[in-house]
């Protein structure tokens, strides 16, 4: 028995030996501890570069597939449990960085958000608004650690890292918080998932719909009926957006809420507005994907919100931008329509706004009024879905286009030229991206403060 324990041990470490030889050169600078690839127990700290260098006992172990895994406990800790896990990834050719068993966040990412946060705090004054910016994570049931994955689920445990801090006085993600192409019942765990990691007592948070979150494109690829029933969506994302004490709103029904922090008002907008209608074979009609709009009901409140937003400076959100460079429609829509009422809410004009062409549930007939508004203006818009980043200004206002949170690897079709020019990278900075907006009405100064693939800081004058 003695023989085969040590012949094991033996075997052990000379299958570690070749596995250190084959990745030495590729990933040695990695992190100090990938160079651990034999079973056991070792005692490290910092000088093998551990988490905020303390003192650990690291674990390698196999699992049944024979993966090799290690795991961190702080040293003479009564807890046996590990604080950090992580697992070997052959694709990769290294252990994948680690992650807080409880947080489920990298620390490296959260070394890399400490420096993000000290270069927010110097080019910002506190008596400002600081609004976190995440979008289109894509979350979907997959390993991947070149594309869409479990990856999109850590993204936003990472990105609320930045409201642990206390840096953020408001958090938004634009949408297309899941990917949409898994079955049904995995989709709507995935929504679950996201909801308990996103919503906070902290600070007010916005929850945004996007384009693939009613899970279209799985009904597209596989032509079967519709895998989600109505109102998924918002019946699972939506209850506690609406449950905060911060949050304003005319109805529960259309996914718009305005937030005030001081003379700075925040108001979403849900430009994945269709109704849910099936044909003879349970097939939606309107595919979400591609149908992008808002509808009257929707347009009603917001013009009712605008009528009673005196002495306030707005900020819109939404997932999709209603208009393009050029101002035409970027909605399939009424996205134009949703743009020139903007337009004559800062131009204090009164009117009604209508629409032709267009399939009866998207038709307009909104009256608005908004000649007793004063000081008052809007001074920008929020969006995602693009997978760029991106900014024009029409009329006064400012629209800004944040990039994906997403992993979008180089190699794959659906990656953006934007996107391919980062050759994003698992667990490295590119992997991920968010942000920080920054707004100082006195100064009349929006800065945007990137994280990952993005630019690290954009001015704008408002």
């Amino acid at each position: 028995m003695n023989i085969i324990k040590k012949t094991n041990g033996i075997i052990d470490k000379f299958s570690g030996a070749v596995k250190r030889i084959g990745r030495q050169k590729k990933d040695s600078s990695f992190d100090p501890l990938q160079k651990y690839m034999t079973v056991g127990q070792y005692q490290v700290g910092p000088e093998q570069d551990t988490p905020y260098g303390k003192k650990y006992e690291l674990v390698v172990y196999k699992d049944d597939e024979n993966t090799l895994h290690q795991a961190l406990r702080l040293a003479n800790a009564n807890d046996l449990a590990p604080e950090y896990v992580r697992k070997y990834d052959k694709k990769l050719g290294r252990y994948r960085a680690f992650v807080n068993k409880k947080t489920g966040r990298r620390y490296i990412v959260e070394q890399y958000l400490d420096t993000v946060i000290a270069r927010i705090k110097r080019h910002t004054r506190p008596d400002t608004i600081n609004i976190g910016i995440l979008t289109d994570t894509h979350y979907k049931d997959s390993d991947a650690i070149d594309f869409y994955g479990h990856n999109g689920l850590r993204h936003v445990k990472e990105f609320n890292y930045l409201e642990e801090k206390n840096i953020l006085d408001i958090k938004a993600h634009l949408g297309d918080w899941i990917d949409g192409s898994d079955a049904g019942l995995i989709s709507e765990q995935e929504l679950f998932s996201l909801s308990r990691s996103f919503k906070t007592n902290k600070i007010d948070f916005a929850i945004i719909k996007g384009n693939h979150d009613d899970n279209d494109k799985f009904d597209e690829h596989h032509d079967l009926k519709a895998s989600f029933p109505e109102n998924e969506f918002e019946d699972i994302m939506w209850p506690a957006m609406y449950a905060q004490r911060g949050a304003n709103y005319i109805s529960r029904k259309h996914g718009v809420v305005y937030f005030d922090k001081g003379d700075l008002r925040v108001i979403t907008v849900n430009t994945s507005d269709v109704p849910y209608i099936l044909n003879e074979k349970g097939q939606k009609r309107y595919d979400s994907k591609i149908t992008l709009a808002i509808r009257e009901d929707q347009m009603q409140e917001i013009i009712e919100i605008l009528e009673n937003s005196s002495n306030k400076q707005i900020i819109f959100m939404s997932h999709g931008n209603p208009i393009t460079h050029h101002g035409n429609n970027a909605l399939k829509y009424n996205g134009r329509s949703l743009h020139e009422l903007l337009v004559a809410f800062n131009q204090r004009e009164k009117g009604y706004l209508n629409s032709h062409d267009v399939p009866a549930q998207f038709m307009l007939a909104n009256d608005f009024d908004f000649t007793k508004i004063k000081n008052a203006k809007i001074i920008a818009y929020f969006c995602g879905h693009r997978h760029i980043e991106d900014q024009f200004r029409i009329n006064g206002i400012q629209y800004v286009l944040f990039n994906c949170s997403a992993l979008m690897g180089p190699n794959h079709a659906l990656t953006t030229r934007y996107n391919k020019r980062w050759n994003r990278r698992f667990d490295l900075p590119s992997e991920y991206a968010g942000y920080v907006a920054n707004i100082d009405t006195k100064r009349h100064i929006m800065q945007i403060f990137g994280y990952g693939a993005t630019s690290k800081r954009r001015i704008y004058r408002i």
